[in-house]
């Protein structure tokens, strides 16, 4: 019997024989109740001083994780900024030096990871990350910072925080906005990684659990908030999709997002879900492997329907208009894009690209 096309992805074509994969040193924990091991887990790190990053939203957390650390605690930097502006790094890094600090425990959404990020990249700290949202960076040597405007970005697997902590119990107060649209941060990076030039039949998997787990749980945590088992799934999901953005490189999707967010300030999570079922639209029929891959997880329904309509589906901004964006700005990001494009299955043209911004808009 013949099955039928979906289920068997064509093999990727590739100019080359041989793909190196390297899995850098990381330890994750994950379960109900992981969080109350931090203390033990900076001891481990050999920390003594530990500044504590954490978003204004986590502030209850961040209080009864301050006092779990007891004297081990130097200081706290409550101010991170989505998008890491180089200014607020140097606010922070006033902070390090004050207070001797010599390791750095990110509590909160990318925001706190980022700016964890910033501060090791300067100091050489050992990171501890406990991610509160879905968006994965927690897990990848990346790091994006603004500065005038401009938001660049770089690789180095010291980026990466040694220890990661998935507690599902701090996801439980997530607003339903920023659950829904930090799942859809998390499922770009596998979609992304399936189109990669540099996938490998390691992240073909990561991405392909990571897409079937977001896609599966984020509409049962959406419905029953509380529910355990999906909370669960949602974070083992958006793990494996930070992995897939460690593993490989970006495309259009990022490179809009990193673009339109450094530009006009944009919320980070809620321009990625917007642009998500646009980007696919675009990629997809250029992408035969990735779109094959999607079928056999959405099975009859169309993958840039099934998650169009997880993204209209937010009550917040679904359109950079409602964000903010000026129309008449969109030529440029279409220009700024195909000066020095990321590596994409469709070539990106300024026409075609202010055409998928306007559709966005």
């Amino acid at each position: 019997m013949t099955r039928p096309s979906h289920l068997s992805p064509p093999p990727r074509p590739t100019d080359h024989g041989i793909v190196v994969h390297e899995t850098p040193p990381a330890r994750v924990l994950l379960g109900p109740g992981a969080r109350h091991r931090i203390p033990e887990e900076a001891e481990r790190l050999g920390a003594r001083r530990v500044l504590l990053v954490a978003t204004g939203s986590a502030k209850a957390a961040a209080d009864a994780l301050a006092d779990a650390l007891g004297g081990r605690l130097a200081a706290r930097f409550g101010r991170p900024v989505a998008h890491t502006p180089v200014g607020v790094t140097a606010e922070a890094m006033e902070v390090v030096r004050e207070a001797a600090a010599d390791a750095v425990v990110a509590l909160g959404g990318g925001s706190a990871v980022g700016l964890a990020k910033a501060l090791s990249a300067r100091t050489g700290m050992p990171q501890l990350a406990v991610p509160t949202t879905y968006a994965g960076s927690e897990v990848t040597p990346v790091l994006g910072e603004t500065e005038n405007g401009v938001k660049t970005t770089r690789r180095d697997p010291a980026l990466t925080p040694g220890t990661v902590v998935y507690d599902p119990e701090l996801t439980l107060t997530l607003p339903a906005g920023l659950t829904r649209t930090s799942a859809l941060n998390a499922l770009a990076h596998a979609i992304e990684a399936l189109w990669a030039p540099d996938a490998s039949a390691f992240t073909d998997a990561l991405a392909t659990e990571a897409v079937d787990g977001i896609l599966t749980a984020l509409p049962e945590v959406l419905a029953e908030p509380s529910g355990p088992a999906g909370r669960v799934r949602l974070q083992e999901s958006a793990w494996l999709a930070g992995l897939c953005l460690a593993r490989t490189r970006m495309g259009l999707h990022h490179q809009l997002a990193h673009v339109l967010g450094g530009t006009f300030d944009l919320p980070h999570a809620e321009l990625h879900a917007l642009l998500l079922p646009h980007v696919l639209a675009f990629n997809l029929p250029a992408a035969p492997a990735a779109d094959a891959r999607l079928r056999r997880i959405t099975g009859d329904d169309d993958p840039v329907a099934v998650v169009g309509r997880l993204a209209r589906g937010h009550d917040g901004p679904t359109t950079l208009g409602a964000l903010g964006v000026p129309r008449d700005g969109l030529r440029a990001v279409a220009e700024r894009v195909t000066e020095r494009p990321y590596p994409n299955p469709r070539a990106p043209e300024t026409g075609a690209l202010t055409r998928l911004l306007e559709r966005a808009w």
